[in-house]
This record gives structure tokens, sequence and C-alpha cells, in this order.
């Protein structure tokens, strides 16, 4: 019993500290960021093609290609959840919800002592009218045969901590929802082509693509800045009616509760082949986007499409900076056994020689319209989650709980009584010293008799 009694106090030490939730939050940031800069969800050669060998393998090893569904991310959501749970119950609800108890007033530094002419009783229910007609709430105590008034200002804000708490947890519900029901990928659809979304099996056409491109004189020179991406497309849903719908930059497309933006578009281009003059059977035309590969038949080659150029600088024979298609050309390259033997700058309709008798003819490119794709059950749960949390930031931040101790001593020999109170916040004192001045001369003024004042000894305040 001994030893699961210490183990349980450290597990609280521990996860009970402030730097080691600070700490816990530091890593769970760092993680969602690569999630943000690594893309997500690519196949390995896409990784080791962006990163160096050795960044690409820590990637892969380390699962942060997926990192929304990884261990790691996973377990340091409920690392979180563990450590909001014991610092809740250990330190904020004892800290903010304190029981009503007595106090040793003089040791609280918001104290005051008044003397007053009256009975016991009557001066007790005066000093409980003077808080309730101002808003506090009033509640009576017996501790030891002496009778305590505790007052309560904004005690329902004492809780905003534990809903902003509460707030984080149906947070990390929706991201576990995601994690457990949710998926999200990316499509390149060339303009004429049919592409089947694998995880809802969704069709989507690319029936039409429209770009806007701005040219911008600026002091460096003409900057051409695209403004706008526009894909007419044909969907095909769950119901398998077609529907002609648009995508836009910012306006997604719902497609049985998966979202569809618009992402990137290219250019592919429509190659075709011949073998000795002669067109191949089975090796007809083929349509590559910008970075895709394909292997010559009966050799170590493979022609690669590099990128398309939409505009040929007439003077130099070189690639233009204006994204806009005007005198089209195409860079290739050959590639034998993963070795790079050059590349070329060849225009459309142009041939080129890829040995052994083949060749290829660049024949006209193609727009394609790149798509991510988006389904995320728990949207809404992060949504609600992220109201509570702000909700329990703003009464945590903008509204002060405080409470007063009071306590009527009869002193029959003059015929007076004492009142003693006390003062205190969940924020400390120094913010609500001024508040309690104020309603100590209040208070005072208020259950003083008019007329000459008795013979009165009011202990130092503060």
């Amino acid at each position: 019993m001994t030893a699961i009694r210490d183990s349980y106090e450290a597990l609280v030490r521990t996860f009970g500290n402030v730097l080691f939730a600070v700490l816990l939050f530091v890593v769970w940031g760092i993680l969602t960021m690569i999630g943000v800069i690594v893309d997500q969800g690519k196949d390995a050669s896409v990784y080791f093609s962006s990163y160096p060998a050795a960044i690409a393998r820590a990637i892969l090893r380390l699962g942060f290609d997926n990192i929304y569904h990884s261990p790691w991310y996973i377990g340091i959501i409920g690392l979180i959840l563990i450590s909001l749970a014991v610092c809740t119950f250990k330190r904020v609800i004892p800290a903010r919800l304190p029981p009503l108890r007595p106090v040793k007033i003089e040791k609280i530094p918001l104290h005051a002592q008044i003397e007053l002419r009256g009975g016991e009783d009557d001066v007790r229910a005066r000093v409980e009218r003077f808080f309730s007609s101002r808003g506090w709430n009033v509640r009576k105590r017996e501790f030891d045969g002496t009778e305590w008034s505790f007052a309560d200002k904004h005690n329902w804000a004492r809780r905003g901590v534990l809903i902003a708490h509460l707030g984080f947890v149906i947070i990390a519900a929706g991201t576990t929802v995601y994690w457990a029901r949710g998926f999200s990928g990316d499509a390149a659809i060339v303009t004429g082509q049919t592409v089947q979304i694998p995880q809802t099996k969704a069709f989507i056409r690319l029936d039409d693509f429209r770009y806007t491109i701005k040219p911008i004189l600026t002091k460096s020179g003409m900057v051409y800045q695209p403004i706008d991406y526009v894909s007419h497309v044909t969907v095909t849903g769950n119901d398998g009616i077609p529907r002609k719908m648009t995508v836009r930059v910012n306006h997604p497309i719902d497609v049985d509760g998966t979202l569809y933006y618009q992402a990137s578009y290219g250019f592919a281009t429509q190659f075709s082949f011949t073998h000795d003059g002669k067109p191949v059977p089975g090796f007809g035309d083929v349509v590559l986007k910008e970075g895709e590969q394909v292997a010559i038949p009966g050799t170590r080659n493979a022609l690669v499409y590099d990128r398309f150029v939409p505009t040929v600088d007439k003077s130099s024979g070189m690639p233009s900076a204006d994204p806009r298609v005007n005198d089209p050309a195409v860079v290739l390259s050959m590639d034998q056994s993963g070795a790079n033997l050059g590349s070329a700058l060849i225009d459309l309709h142009t041939p080129i020689a890829l040995g052994n008798g083949w060749s290829a003819t660049p024949q006209r490119y193609l727009l394609y319209s790149g798509f991510q794709y988006r389904y995320d059950p728990g949207i809404p749960l992060v949504g609600i989650g992220a109201m509570v949390l702000l909700a329990g930031l703003v009464i945590s931040f903008y509204f002060l709980p405080a409470r007063l101790y009071a306590r009527v001593d009869a002193n029959a020999e003059r015929g007076t009584c004492t009142i003693g109170l006390a003062a205190t916040t969940v924020k400390g004192y120094d913010i609500f010293e001024t508040q309690f001045r104020e309603l100590v001369d209040e208070l005072r003024s208020h259950l003083e008799p008019p007329g000459p004042s008795p013979h009165l000894q009011p202990a130092e305040a503060f």
C-alpha cells in the first residue's frame, strides 16, 4: 500500500505541476506545426524528392508523414488530458472553490474592524442586509458556537478555469473523432478525366478549368499574380446522381460530408510515341503531369516530363516569367537506371529522339486541377470546444470572484459589537484592495446611526 501511495503522490506531483503542463502543450504545438509543414499522407518517394535522404527517412520512421494518427500525437494529447484532470481536481477546484470555513481575520492582508452600538443579532442582520442589497450572495454558517457570514460576488466566475479545461477536453474529443473516422488526401485531375476518390468512392470529372493571371508592375519588375482558379466539375456521390458543381479558392464543395478544396493547378502534356517511325500498338498517346515519367519499352531509359513552359522568350530562346500561355514548350529529361542524362527545352509538336529507334512528340497541353479533400466528423466538437474554451478564458480574465468573511462579536461591557471583515480573491489581494477600502467605508457610513458618534475605537485596516 505504501508503494502504491507513493506512486500516486508522485503522479499527482508530476502531472499537477504547471511547468510540466506547459511543456506538454509546447510539445503538442511542435508536433502540430510539423503536421502543417510536412505534407501528410504522401508516398515515400515524395519525401525523398523533397528532403535530404536522412530527413526523409526520419519523417517516415517517426510517422511524421501521418502525424495526426501517430502514437506521438495521440500520446501527447492523452498526457495533456491526464495533466488537466490532475490540475483540475487537485489544484484548481480546491483553489477556486474553497469550502465555507472560518479564518483568522487579522492574518488576511485585506481585513478591517468596525465597532458599533447595538445588539449582536441586530448588527448581524444589518450587515447581511447591506451586502445582500449590493448583489452579494450571503450565506451563514456556525462553527463552534460562533456564527459566520460569507458573502460572495461573481462566485460563478470561479468556474472559469474549469470551463476552459472542459473546452480543451471537447477539442481533444473532436481531434480523436477525426483520428478514428476522418481522412484527408489530394487528387490532380486532368481536364476531361474522371477520378474516383478511394475513401468515399465518389467520382469527380473535371469538365473545365479556368485561371486568371494579373500582371502587376513593381519596382523590381513585372510580377504575374494569379487571382482566381475555377474548376467546373461533374460529381457523382453516393446517390449515383451526377451534379455540376464549381470549385473556387476558399469556396469548397461538399460531397456526402467530404469537403473538396481548390488547391493548385498545372499543365499536363499529351505525348505520342513511335518506334522506327511507326506507332506502337498498345503504346499510344500518354498524358503526363509535371514531374511524372514514362518508361521506354525494351530499354533502361525513361522520359521525364519536368515542367511546362507557357511562354518562351523569342529573343533568348529561354523560358519566360510570363505564366500565360503564348508560345508554349516543355522541359524534358532522360533518366537511365536512376541517372539523369540531361534535359532540353522542346517546342510542342517537335519530335525528340529517345534512342533505340524511339521518339516522342509533345502534342498538346492540358490543364489539370489539384484538389485537396477532407472529411472531419470532429469539426462540430472542435468548434464547440473552441467556444467553450474562449468563454472560460473570458470568465477567468474579465470577472473577479471575491469572498468576504464577516464575524460579529458582542462587547457586553461597552454595549457595542465589533464587526470583523476579511476579503480574498482568486487573483490575489492587490487587485481587490481599492474595492475593499470603498466597501468598508460604505459599510461604516451605512451602519453608523446619524447624530453624535459613540465613542468607538475602530481597528486599523489593511
